[in-house]
């Protein structure tokens, strides 16, 4: 209680008590004195408005007392005494106007426009109120379920379903994924009958649902291989829900640009889907690093194995690491006199200048040194001529051994093939 809050309080205390304690001893000396139109005296009058006023501060401080005992925030005594404080007000007003006769005015006057303002400003607590006893007696959803309100793009675990609110654990919002944050929201009841709720595990012992795992791999990966890999992780993390529920993990697919969309669908618990999904990813990532028939399509390079071999079905894992990325000397690449279109030319220069050199190009090494340059072009010629004409003196290369001249590419084909790379 030594708080600003509970000495100023205090300090009112003190000053009501005081100045009704005098009132009492003017009224018990001089009792007829200072009448008023209801044949109580002032100093009666103060009495029982101070005494009120005293009384109120008196159980703010008894209740702030208690909440801080329960290691409750001071904030929470000063709000309650803050409707402690309007009541006790209201208590003299009224008392003020019997001692003057005009009680019965009062009531009039409140009774044309004050039943009106009270059921205006009560209109959404009633509403609340109903809308509490329809939820506890039809019980659509009930603490512990997930539940999400879609026009206020809120979801949130319910913790609890009171008479004016409806209290969430938001889930989400100031992360991307859908967990728990530990942020408390609080829901009118009265905006249950507008809004649209859904509930994540109506009718549900446990709380299951849907959820989906997409992997990218490119054409050229094993099919079959990718979906056994998908399946088996799904399996392996999800069992006990497998068993659970009975429903097992399947595949959907869907076709773009780089590659193949392979959809892993499976049932997971609503409270750990973020959790499982991230066990399933790293699971699936560890078997594709694995397996060497599987490969991650990503966007401007075939792959992330881009310059590798073909690959084999079955083919093993050592020998065949990943080609490096190296930057060599623009001037030890030989490069093919190739007549480049000047405008696709001057694109790419701008693209490169803008963007940076998406995707290394390819080079072999080149035992005849007649050619004065140690390395051959075999893809990404026209992003030579880019770099050089920025003045750059490196680029970014994989360096394939050498494997003769059929290897290199034929310069009437190099201009097309860099329109696309580029």
């Amino acid at each position: 209680m030594r708080t600003l809050y509970g000495r100023r309080t205090l300090i009112v205390f003190l000053v009501w008590t005081i100045l009704a304690a005098a009132c009492l001893l003017i009224e018990r000396f001089f009792p007829a004195l200072l009448p008023l139109p209801s044949g109580v005296s002032v100093f009666r009058f103060g009495v029982v408005a101070f005494g009120a006023l005293a009384l109120g501060r008196l159980l703010s401080l008894t209740i702030t007392r208690v909440l801080v005992l329960r290691e409750k925030p001071v904030v929470e005594g000063r709000m309650i005494g803050r409707v402690l404080g309007l009541i006790t007000w209201i208590a003299v007003v009224l008392i003020g106007a019997w001692a003057l006769g005009r009680l019965s005015s009062f009531g009039t006057v409140f009774s044309l426009f004050g039943g009106m303002v009270i059921g205006w400003s009560l209109q959404a607590p009633v509403s609340g109120f109903a809308a509490w006893i329809m939820v506890s007696l039809k019980r659509p959803f009930r603490p512990g379920d997930r539940i999400q309100f879609p026009k206020l793009e809120l979801t949130g675990d319910l913790l609890d379903v009171g008479a004016m609110y409806t209290t969430l654990d938001q889930v989400g919002g100031s992360i991307g994924s859908e967990e728990a944050v530990g942020r408390t929201i609080l829901v009118p009841n009265a905006m249950l009958f507008d809004e649209v709720v859904i509930n994540y595990t109506v009718g549900q012992a446990r709380p299951y649902m849907l959820d989906e795992v997409v992997v990218r791999i490119t054409y050229d990966s094993n099919w079959d291989t990718a979906e056994k890999i998908l399946i088996g992780a799904a399996r392996e993390i999800t069992g006990d829900i497998i068993a659970e529920t009975g429903v097992q993990p399947y595949i959907r697919s869907d076709l773009y640009d780089y590659g193949v969309y392979l959809q892993l669908r499976y049932q997971t618990h609503v409270n750990g889907r973020a959790e499982i999904a991230y066990r399933i990813q790293k699971r699936i990532f560890e078997e594709i690093q694995r397996d060497p028939t599987v490969d991650i399509a990503i966007p401007f390079i075939y792959s992330y194995r881009a310059g590798r071999d073909m690959k084999e079905p079955g083919a093993p894992v050592e020998g065949r690491a990943l080609q490096e990325v190296q930057d060599i000397d623009l001037e030890s690449i030989h490069t093919p006199r190739v007549r480049a279109d000047a405008q696709d030319l001057e694109q790419l220069v701008k693209s490169i200048a803008v963007h940076g050199l998406l995707e290394p190009v390819i080079v072999q090494k080149n035992p005849r040194q007649g050619l004065g340059a140690p390395y051959e072009i075999l893809t990404g010629n026209l992003r030579v001529e880019a770099c050089r004409k920025l003045g750059w003196k490196t680029i970014p290369a994989i360096i394939r051994p050498w494997r003769g001249d059929d290897a290199v590419a034929r310069p009437a084909d190099a201009p097309d093939r860099e329109k696309k790379e580029g």
